[in-house]
């Protein structure tokens, strides 16, 4: 895959940050490989690892695999810990994964994010491509902010009430508000049948000045604008998506969401299963992506 031109041709567009993953491991300087077995406050039954066995550098791609096996680490967001009655609290949970971040190394106000990536099948499958504040400017979740850019559950099931061929609804959303239970979220769907083929597929956001657009294969399939969102902390227009978010990968296994459609539960069938990513690139617009928010350029589409 060659590296993408520094300013595309005719769109405003100019590439700000990209991880082709060309090199023998997962580069540091990129990204955090989370460690927990958390959850992620939505039941999911995986712990996070930094093994290789869980994430690694494959043929030019990042591999992310989730395994069906117990193990023990903490039970803590390692930010979280010390903060906890019992910092040092441990859980068990049945599957490992790898989820990572670059919280601390990179952040972005606005741009176009995307990722090339083949996806996990099966029932209780979570993976997912999203951005969290930076720093949670408004208060904690959801009050500073969640932009979720692809998530999908139990890819390719087949069940009475999933779609024809097998599950392959697609979901971006953002979620805002107040404190649980006042969160909301707002999302916009899509079936996306090819993502069945097993092959690669781009997934992104367009993420603008009031508006965000998702896109697969670079098709818009949904937007969100100024008014569709708010947070009890602020009563700025755009709040609280008016700050700089940084990336996240994630396969989850099992959790409320996955668990609750389809034939509901975790298949324990077709482990391990492997998301693995191509590369991901983020866009901002003008020359070197200086003016971020695409004031006076044509930024809407293409890449």
């Amino acid at each position: 895959m060659p590296t993408p031109s520094a300013t595309p041709a005719a769109t405003g567009w100019s590439l700000v940050w990209a991880d082709e993953f060309d090199g023998a491991a997962v580069d540091p300087a990129r990204w955090n490989l989370i460690a927990d077995c958390w959850g992620g406050g939505n039941n999911e039954r995986q712990c996070y690892t930094a093994r290789a066995s869980n994430v690694s550098i494959e043929n030019g791609a990042l591999v992310i695999t989730a395994r069906r096996e117990s193990y023990t680490g903490s039970a803590w967001p390692a930010a979280w810990a010390a903060t906890q009655a019992d910092p040092d609290a441990q859980a068990t949970r049945e599957y490992t994964s790898g989820k990572l971040t670059t919280q601390g190394k990179a952040c972005w106000l606005f741009g176009k994010f995307e990722m090339r990536a083949r996806l996990p099948q099966g029932q209780g499958t979570w993976p997912a491509f999203w951005m969290m504040p930076e720093e949670s400017h408004y208060g904690g979740w959801p009050l500073s902010g969640e932009i979720d850019i692809m998530e999908v559950v139990n890819l390719g099931v087949e069940c009475p009430t999933c779609e024809p061929g097998g599950e392959n609804s697609f979901l971006g959303t953002l979620h805002f508000g107040d404190r649980p239970p006042g969160n909301v979220y707002r999302n916009r769907e899509t079936q996306f049948p090819a993502a069945l083929d097993g092959q690669f597929h781009t997934y992104g956001v367009i993420w603008q000045p009031g508006k965000f657009t998702w896109t697969i294969d670079g098709v818009p399939f949904g937007s969100l604008v100024t008014g569709d969102w708010w947070t009890a902390a602020s009563s700025a227009p755009q709040a609280p998506f008016d700050r700089p978010f940084h990336l996240i990968l994630n396969l989850a296994i099992g959790g409320n969401w996955p668990e609750s459609t389809a034939l509901g539960g975790v298949s324990a069938e077709g482990f391990p299963k492997r998301m693995e990513i191509d590369w991901v690139r983020v866009w901002q617009c003008g020359p070197g992506g200086t003016t971020q928010g695409g004031a006076g350029q044509d930024c809407t589409g293409g890449n």
